[in-house]
């Protein structure tokens, strides 16, 4: 779609957009979306070569190196991001991780691991934004990344930390969309299906795995990240603003069976 068509449906001209996670898979697409639609946006990645490289889908943007499990860390991104445009109007937390273990093996280590950058991770970058927005009292939007797994104990392989973690996700998304309503922040999320990313380069490799995915899932196909990359566009823009403390399936009808 044309950048023209795509601000006369989801303008968001004049607008500043962090997207974590924002050099590869869903977070880039965001990222070109976002960009398209008018925004001036911000890539935060923990590769700074990665993030600095994503600034070609978005022209006038910036570029930020930082951990989204480290709360320092996190500050520093808001506090940069305020310094180049003075606002923040739009996030969007699609950094994760998953360590794909059975729950016996998972170590504590590996399960802070995935807990601190998929839940406490959303919710540092959220609470940081937040602030900032609730000073200006210009509202804002809030889109999580969480996952149907965060809705199904199911799946192909044992994946309790990531399941966990974004269930985590679900709820805060809900929670936070009720606390922040009054300052006119709206809270919603994403929740895809297996998704044609670098995350799943693994699962790639195996084609009877794919066509177990593709039978399990009614569209029959894995999800494209432009798929899930519109759908968080719709869901920060003026055309949701009625619209909070909601999770949109981006699952080709994998959660309505």
């Amino acid at each position: 779609m044309a950048s023209s068509a795509i601000e006369s449906l989801f303008g968001l001209s004049g607008q500043v957009a962090i997207v974590t996670g924002g050099a590869s898979g869903i977070g880039l697409s965001t990222v070109a979306l976002l960009a398209g639609a008018g925004a001036k946006v911000a890539v935060v990645d923990r590769n700074a070569e990665a993030s600095q490289e994503a600034l070609a889908k978005a022209p006038g943007g910036i570029a930020l190196a930082a951990d989204v499990a480290d709360e320092a860390s996190v500050e520093r991104a808001t506090t940069e991001v305020m310094n180049a445009f003075g606002r923040i109007d739009i996030l969007v937390n699609c950094a994760g991780i998953a360590i794909r273990r059975p729950a016996i093996e998972v170590s504590r280590e590996d399960w802070d691991k995935v807990m601190n950058v998929n839940a406490t991770g959303s919710f540092l970058f959220s609470r940081a934004v937040a602030r900032h927005m609730i000073a200006a009292k210009h509202g804002g939007s809030i889109v999580q990344t969480a996952s149907i797994m965060g809705f199904s104990g199911g799946g192909l392989y044992p994946n309790i930390s990531y399941q966990t973690s974004k269930g985590a996700v679900v709820n805060m998304t809900r929670a936070l969309a009720v606390e922040w309503a009054p300052h006119n922040i709206r809270v919603n999320a994403v929740a895809p299906t297996w998704v044609k990313t670098p995350f799943i380069a693994g699962l790639m490799e195996h084609p009877d795995l794919i066509k177990r995915i593709e039978a399990m899932t009614p569209l029959a196909r894995l999800a494209e990240p432009e798929d899930v990359a519109a759908a968080i566009l719709y869901l920060a823009s003026p055309d949701a603003g009625m619209v909070t403390g909601h999770t949109l399936f981006v699952d080709g009808g994998f959660l309505a069976q």
